[in-house]
C-alpha cells in the first residue's frame, strides 16, 4: 500500500511532536506546522532522515552547541530558523 502525501505529512507532523525530549517535541512540533507542508519530496525524505536522529544530537545541533551534518545543515538551519521566531 502506498502512502498518500496527506497520510505522509500527519504521519510527519505525530513522529515530530512524539520525540522523546520535550525539548525537541516543542522545536520540530514548531518546524512542522510552519513548513513541513511547504516541503517538497526531497526534503520530505531528508526531514524523515533526520527524525531518526538521537534527540541530544538534534538538539545539539539546532542550538548550534555542535555542527550538524553536512546532508542535514540546510534543513537543521531552517529548523532553527523557525524555533528562532
Amino acid at each position: 500500500m502506498t502512502e498518500t502525501g496527506d497520510t505522509r505529512l500527519k504521519r510527519l507532523r505525530m513522529r515530530s511532536m512524539r520525540r522523546g525530549t520535550k525539548e525537541m517535541d516543542i522545536l520540530l512540533m514548531r518546524f512542522s506546522e510552519a513548513r513541513l507542508a511547504a516541503l517538497s519530496p526531497a526534503e520530505l525524505d531528508l526531514y524523515e532522515a533526520l527524525l531518526e536522529e538521537n534527540d541530544q544530537d538534534l538538539y545539539q545541533w539546532v542550538t548550534g552547541q555542535t555542527p550538524p551534518p553536512p546532508h542535514l545543515a540546510g534543513l537543521i538551519g531552517q529548523v532553527r530558523a523557525v524555533s528562532a521566531g
